[in-house]
């Protein structure tokens, strides 16, 4: 089983590919999309679960997705057509940080992605060059939540704690409009909602040779987030504006 194919059965009961609840969703989007009338683009959109929400409940929005995975976009293309929505949505599948646009967006999505670009700022220098005069950038990003374990850090490399992610993100020019950061229950349920899947898709499919894997993929993670990172990691979704503007 590819990696692809664990993150599209770990995510079925948790589309949203972050610890965000849904109501957390919706006040972002909210926020970031004050008009109701935007263009928008998701680097790194999956299944474009955000594009969807979006869409589905501002019928002059636009919107743009751009991810390599063939099958995520295959999902987003039928998901569209179900809800009536592709019409107002453009998928596209390549490299996030190579995409290119005629016109800029009034929002650039980027949550849980910034690996695509090779970290926080460069993610948000490409998002930069998106962007309309005036518009803003959703991003999510991990950080520590306090002192990590070396396990940890293996996992997830060297993130920045709260404060430094902001000060890093203020530095290079941006403006905070709004901020969440994940609760407890967003992180527990994200992660159950994960590893839930697997093993139920495993129980489910007994005879599939994947089976296995994906139940061994299940109770490594459980373990991994009750033992290794549980205590320490953190989420940050910030909606900016370029400072300069």
């Amino acid at each position: 089983m590819s990696r692809e194919q664990v993150s599209l059965i770990a995510h079925v009961d948790h589309p949203i590919k972050a610890p965000l609840a849904d109501d957390s969703v919706g006040r972002l989007l909210e926020r970031g999309l004050p008009r109701g009338d935007e263009r928008v683009l998701d680097l790194g959109c999956g299944t474009a679960e955000w594009l969807l929400r979006a869409l589905a409940k501002r019928p002059h929005l636009r919107a743009e997705g751009v991810d390599v995975s063939e099958v995520a976009l295959a999902r987003a293309h039928q998901a569209a057509s179900e809800l009536g929505l592709t019409e107002r949505l453009v998928l596209h599948r390549q490299e996030a940080a190579d995409f290119t646009s005629a016109q800029p967006f009034d929002l650039v999505i980027s949550v849980g992605a910034t690996h695509a670009f090779g970290g926080l700022l460069p993610t948000l220098a490409a998002a930069r060059e998106h962007l309309a005069p005036g518009g803003r950038v959703l991003i999510g990003e991990s950080f520590w939540d306090r002192a990590p374990s070396p396990a940890a850090v293996e996992m997830f490399g060297d993130l920045a704690d709260l404060a430094t992610t902001v000060d890093r993100v203020v530095a290079d020019g941006w403006t905070p409009v709004h901020g969440h950061i994940s609760t407890r229950d967003e992180l527990d349920a994200y992660e159950w909602a994960c590893w839930g899947s697997l093993a139920s898709w495993s129980l489910d499919h007994p005879g599939d040779p994947a089976a296995a894997q994906a139940r061994e993929t299940a109770t490594a993670r459980r373990s991994q987030w009750l033992h290794g990172y549980r205590d320490s990691f953190g989420f940050l979704c910030l909606i900016l504006r370029r400072t300069s503007d």
